[in-house]
């Protein structure tokens, strides 16, 4: 009885959707998995990092059921990676283990899902970096939907990596020093974030019932809707999912006008 109770109340959501404005981008973040771990009585939390992992494949096939054509993971901070040893270890394993499939899955081929990976890569083992590079250059060409990787990010690190490939560039052009101040504007700074090319999210969702964005996309942010859940990240279920798009187009967008 549960379980039919339960795809009634998503057929009733995915029939309230049909007639409404879909986001063209969605950032999530993915957080609860230590506190998703605790609960379930895990040793340690490397086995909610494996679950959650696993739920990239679930997301990807809810956004393409609802034509949305861009997707954007939180996975890990660069604050993530001040923890214990055996903790990142487990992380940067289970990001490592599902991009690497991710390059070989005949889905997100036939999806033409392209696969992107953003932040501070450098700070990752080169066996990461190796499978990050083999995926986005095995997905280089398809354009039905992006799936950006947001590992070893930091809000505060991309607009401080921007300015700074910014002011290179035009000094690279011959610029002086007045003539650069000018040239720093939200224009040009856009130009040399993460994720130039894909539009600003329109839909932030943050599981585990944490109201904060913690530094996620804060440029991209500006005009952007956010929904917090209290299920943790490795129990995010479709209904969760649905309740979040319903939420967005519940709200009147005014863009600051």
């Amino acid at each position: 009885m549960p379980r039919l109770l339960y795809q009634l109340y998503e057929h009733r959501l995915r029939r309230q959707l049909r007639a409404g404005p879909m986001p063209e981008h969605v950032g999530l973040i993915l957080d609860g998995n230590r506190r998703y771990a605790r609960q379930q009585g895990f040793p340690d939390p490397g086995r909610a990092y494996e679950m959650g992992a696993q739920k990239l494949d679930e997301v990807l096939l809810w956004c393409k059921e609802l034509d949305i054509p861009a997707v954007t993971l939180w996975v890990c901070s660069t604050d993530n990676l001040k923890r214990s040893d055996a903790e990142v270890s487990a992380i940067l394993g289970a990001v490592e283990a599902k991009v690497a499939a991710l390059a070989l899955d005949p889905w997100i081929h036939e999806l033409r899902v392209r696969v992107k990976a953003v932040g501070r890569l450098s700070l990752l083992p080169p066996s990461t970096v190796a499978a990050i590079r083999k995926a986005e250059e095995a997905t280089a060409d398809y354009d039905t939907m992006t799936l950006t990787i947001a590992v070893a990010y930091g809000g505060r690190e991309e607009i401080a990596d921007a300015v700074r490939d910014l002011i290179r560039a035009k000094v690279r052009d011959g610029l002086g020093l007045d003539e650069l101040a000018e040239h720093i504007t939200p224009a040009a700074i856009d130009q040399h974030l993460y994720t130039v090319g894909l539009p600003d999210p329109d839909l932030i969702i943050r599981t585990s019932g944490e109201v904060r964005l913690s530094g996620f996309l804060l440029w991209q942010s500006v005009h952007s809707e956010f929904y917090f859940t209290d299920v943790y990240w490795p129990e995010f279920r479709k209904v969760d999912f649905l309740r979040a798009i319903r939420s967005f187009q519940q709200r009147t967008r005014r863009f600051g006008q």
